[in-house]
Parts: C-alpha cells; sequence; structure tokens
C-alpha cells in the first residue's frame, strides 16, 4: 500500500485542502522561472506547435514528444516520439524531466475507443511515471468541453459539476479527477486548464466568448509551471473577452492577466448570419460538439 507523501500530508495541513488566496503581488516575483527540463507532450499537434516555439524560454532544454514523426529537434530540444499508451515508453520519456506539460491524446470528438488509449491510459502512464520519477509539478490540458451542456450565457466557476459534452471531454474529466488522486495521494502538483478555443482568430460567436490568444496561452502555462503551492487547481483559458461566461477567480492563484481580446474579431464574426434558433450548438457552451455522434457502425 502507498503512504500519502510527507510534502501532500504537510500542503493538506498547511492549506486545509483549498487553494489560499496570495496577496496582491506577482507570485512570481522572486521565483526562478526556469527549470533544466521541461517535457511537452503533444508537441505535433496545434498547441503544441504553439508552445514548442515559445517554452525554450523557461528550461535548458524542452523535450518534446508525440505519436506522430516530429519535426527534428532544434537547439534546446529532444524529440522523442513515443505512444502514450505504452507505459514503458512513457515512464522512459518521464525520466528526467522537472516538469510536464501534458497536451498529449486526442483533441477532438471521435469514438470512445479511439479515445481510450492515449487519453485515459495515455493521462495514467503519465501520472504514474510522474510518481515514479518524482516530478512534482504538472500542467494537464483539459478543456472547456468538460462543462460543455452547460446553457451559453450561464456563468459557471469552476466548482459546478462536470457536464461534458462527449468522449473527448469524459477523457479530459477524467484527468482532472485523476489529477487530484495524485495530488492527493502522492502530492503531485497540477493546474487544470479548461482551455477555451486556442487558435489564431475567433470564428463565430461561441468563440468570441471563449477565445485564448497565444500571448495569454504562454502566460498562462508559465505560471502553472512555476507559481509556487498551487495544489491542485483547476482555472479556464480564456483571454479578456468583452462577454465571459466562466468566473476565472480561480486563476487569481497564479496572477493570471489575460491581455488578448478577441474584440479585434467582433465585426468580422457578426457579418455573417447566426445560427438558427434550434441549432444545439447555439444553446450550450460545447457548441458543436454536443451533435457529434453517436459513433454506430
Amino acid at each position: 500500500m502507498y503512504l500519502q507523501s510527507v510534502h501532500a500530508i504537510n500542503f493538506l495541513t498547511q492549506y486545509n485542502n483549498e487553494i489560499m488566496p496570495f496577496n496582491s503581488n506577482d507570485p512570481l516575483t522572486d521565483v526562478t522561472t526556469r527549470f533544466h527540463r521541461i517535457l511537452l507532450t503533444g508537441a505535433g499537434g496545434n498547441l503544441g506547435k504553439v508552445l514548442r516555439a515559445r517554452l525554450g524560454k523557461y528550461a535548458d532544454i524542452v523535450r518534446i514528444s508525440d505519436v506522430a514523426t516530429l519535426e527534428p529537434a532544434h537547439a534546446q530540444e529532444e524529440a522523442v516520439q513515443c505512444d502514450l499508451a505504452d507505459a514503458a515508453a512513457v515512464r522512459a520519456l518521464v525520466e528526467g524531466v522537472d516538469a510536464i506539460v501534458h497536451l498529449g491524446g486526442v483533441s477532438v470528438e471521435r469514438p470512445f475507443e479511439e479515445i481510450l488509449p492515449a487519453n485515459i491510459q495515455g493521462t495514467f502512464n503519465i501520472y504514474e511515471a510522474a510518481r515514479r520519477h518524482g516530478v512534482r509539478r504538472v500542467v494537464f490540458a483539459s478543456s472547456n468541453h468538460v462543462i460543455g451542456y452547460y446553457r451559453q450565457g450561464d456563468v459557471i466557476d469552476a466548482d459546478v459539476p462536470l457536464r461534458p459534452d462527449g468522449y473527448y471531454a469524459v477523457s479530459k474529466a477524467f484527468g482532472e479527477q485523476l489529477s487530484r488522486f495524485y495530488f492527493d495521494r502522492y502530492g503531485i502538483e497540477t493546474v487544470c486548464l479548461r482551455i477555451g478555443f486556442s487558435f489564431p482568430e475567433a470564428v463565430d460567436r461561441r468563440t468570441l466568448v471563449t477565445w485564448l490568444g497565444y500571448d495569454d496561452l504562454e502566460q498562462l502555462i508559465r505560471r502553472a509551471i512555476f507559481v509556487p503551492n498551487v495544489g491542485h487547481s483547476i482555472v479556464y483559458g480564456a483571454s479578456a473577452n468583452r462577454d465571459h461566461w466562466w468566473d476565472n477567480r480561480r486563476a487569481s492563484c497564479l496572477g493570471f492577466s489575460p491581455v488578448e481580446s478577441s474584440e479585434q474579431f467582433r465585426a468580422k464574426v457578426e457579418s455573417t448570419p447566426p445560427l438558427p434558433a434550434d441549432d444545439l450548438a447555439g444553446w450550450y457552451q460545447g457548441g458543436a460538439f454536443v451533435k457529434i455522434g453517436p459513433f454506430e457502425e
């Protein structure tokens, strides 16, 4: 039987299993924001490519990984092709890293059989490898789709019951709960980022609300890696957009202050017709994901 680590017991005793608010000062003041080696999984995906180009500022070496073949490693990089469902390969992947930014997995709605290996088994393998190798900080890329069945216009915080809008979202809900367990049992700290729509532009009325610019994404990742004593935190990833559906006060523990806004895309988006009133993609925060499936042969 595994026992709770002394680290976890001390943290939970001090903070009573809650994230205490920081003062008005930046929690990264006097904190060295550089590690020797950071692991980035899913480096071949959309956001993985964005972060691959930016994480070198925060580590001597960025170990990049994906199941797909990656472009050759650049300076400061180690490139490792890895199937997250392969536990032995993941243990080797995690060895020697100081922190993990876990983006790897299927990032769209697919049949459960396609989601299971990378998103569920793979996330377990990442956390088990982190435990075995003594990695103390993970940034887990969750998704706004874990609350996708809340109505658009409802303002919710990170404590509401989960309402996933598909199998992909269920896998992200699993990751949030698994990371909670690995903190409570082993003291591995995680910031779960419920990432909104992080692409170059907002493309419709929903994404005007959920858009996360790449500079804000980088700020959020940096803070999730380095801010001390985050315990197990869940925050939403959105820029300083005019409208919002997410009460993101939890992000204040990171000192996250977004500087980008989707307002620059509003005129273009609003020049297009809105969705029909009976289109479920216009009802729910998950948008079109609520309409995908079932996947029947």
